[in-house]
């Protein structure tokens, strides 16, 4: 998956929307930039499939040797897959975040918070300025 395709909340999750049932999708990983910065991932915690989220709320949490750092739903709905491979082959995020790196799928029920996520360049900038 292209990274400039991809929406992203200021948390640094990314967020690829794809239409399924007549509804949408929201398939959620976490970016290279927050990766990069945690260094050393050690452990990630999953939620439950149909576990209900709001957009903003943490839904599990990801260890590197550095930090415990909260991992946050970018939008609202119910959680319909889970990438239950990755406690197992954590490493696999960094290697790639966009494609097989995914974490939750969540099947979105309020589309409002769509509004809050930012296109690739937007994005970037933020990176650059936490970069500073």
């Amino acid at each position: 998956m292209n990274p400039e395709e991809l929406l992203y909340a200021k948390t640094h999750e990314w967020v690829r929307i794809e239409d399924q049932d007549g509804g949408k999708l929201a398939v959620v990983g976490l970016s290279a930039f927050a990766l990069e910065a945690l260094t050393d991932l050690v452990y990630i915690e999953l939620p439950e499939v149909d576990r209900q989220v709001a957009a903003g709320e943490s839904f599990g949490e990801i260890e590197s040797v550095k930090a415990v750092s909260d991992l946050y739903a970018p939008v609202t709905g119910d959680i319909v897959d889970v990438n239950t491979e990755l406690p197992d082959r954590i490493e696999s995020l960094g290697d790639d975040p966009y494609d097989s790196g995914w974490i939750i799928k969540i099947r979105i029920t309020d589309e409002s918070g769509l509004g809050e996520l930012m296109d690739h360049t937007a994005y970037q900038k933020q990176c650059e300025e936490e970069g500073d």
